[in-house]
């Protein structure tokens, strides 16, 4: 073990100025300090004390989102809603059944974003829509790990707007088993790196 050690610190010292590999260490672990910061922060959501706004949007991306951004929208805790980033090949009907939705409250009230094909197009696709109803305050419902930097894409191209993250919870956020674990640490990870990249981009 002692031999594998030394000869690792022996290709790191051959390959990599000493300036390079302490900064490779520091970087390491503040990125894996922040990922760590990130995942208390996202298990720790909570949903808003009082929610109401004028209008509610979703983002499309995993389950549940849709379902809750209906149920809020039922409750009125707003007029109208936007599901961006749908897929083109999914028309409104089709979403309405999915959702065993009437069709009636889907004519009424919710319209679908065909435009945003990612969480860039997403924050895009909603400020065009807030801005030609005239609403300034907005629910946003998104999967709590999404929040952060669906918050960074819509502070980028909206800061008139009042927007309220209203976090969709993991329900398998203490899983039993260590593959459940993994797949939602993996989850995690994967977004925490796609905001890190934002926060750089944006900077």
């Amino acid at each position: 073990m002692i031999l594998i050690k030394r000869k690792y610190f022996f290709l790191c010292n051959l390959f990599l100025p000493h300036s390079l590999y302490y900064i490779l260490i520091v970087f390491g672990t503040l990125f894996l300090g922040g990922f760590l910061w990130f995942s208390i922060l996202i298990m720790n959501m909570d949903i808003p004390e009082d929610p109401s706004a004028n209008a509610i949007v979703v983002l499309t991306g995993a389950p549940q989102r849709i379902e809750k951004a209906l149920e809020l929208l039922t409750k009125k805790v707003g007029k109208r809603l936007l599901i961006s980033g749908v897929h083109h090949s999914i028309s409104k009907n089709q979403l309405q059944q999915k959702t065993h939705a009437t069709k009636d409250f889907f004519e009424c009230c919710v319209d679908i974003g065909y435009k945003a094909l990612d969480t860039i197009g997403n924050a895009k696709e909603i400020s065009d829509w807030v801005h030609k109803h005239n609403y300034q305050r907005v629910l946003v419902v998104t999967n709590n790990y999404h929040m952060l930097r669906s918050f960074l894409e819509l502070r980028r191209v909206d800061t008139e707007t009042e927007f309220i993250p209203y976090p969709v919870i993991i329900k398998d956020s203490k899983p039993e088993n260590y593959v459940s674990k993994f797949k939602i640490i993996k989850t995690m990870f994967i977004e925490y790196t796609k905001t890190f990249l934002a926060l750089l981009r944006i900077a």
